[in-house]
């Protein structure tokens, strides 16, 4: 299994805006072969820290999936979003294999 963090930061006061955007993705992702999960986690403590987490079977798996069209059409979509703070917001990026379960 292979773990990627995506962690951002947004104003507060936007967080629930983001979440309500995440709800409603595309989950193209769902469908990139080797997929296991998608979860759009929310700091406890500081409302506008969110984190996308992806789980694949394997990092080439998940390196597939980044350097494909699908992922490529969802990062253009997010770049032109008519709010400029949020469109402008880059992620800390964590990669992870699991060696336990």
């Amino acid at each position: 299994m292979y773990t990627v963090f995506s962690t951002f930061d947004v104003p507060d006061e936007k967080a629930e805006e983001v979440i309500n955007i995440y709800q409603k993705r595309s989950r193209k992702v769902d469908q990139a072969p080797g997929f296991v999960d998608f979860q759009l986690l929310q700091n406890d403590k500081r409302a506008g820290e969110l984190t996308v987490q992806l789980t694949f079977e394997t990092k080439e798996s998940y390196l597939k999936w980044v350097r494909g069209k699908e992922f490529k059409e969802i990062h253009e979509l997010e770049k032109r979003y008519p709010d400029q703070e949020l469109a402008a917001v880059i992620p800390s990026i964590r990669q992870y294999k699991v060696v336990a379960t």
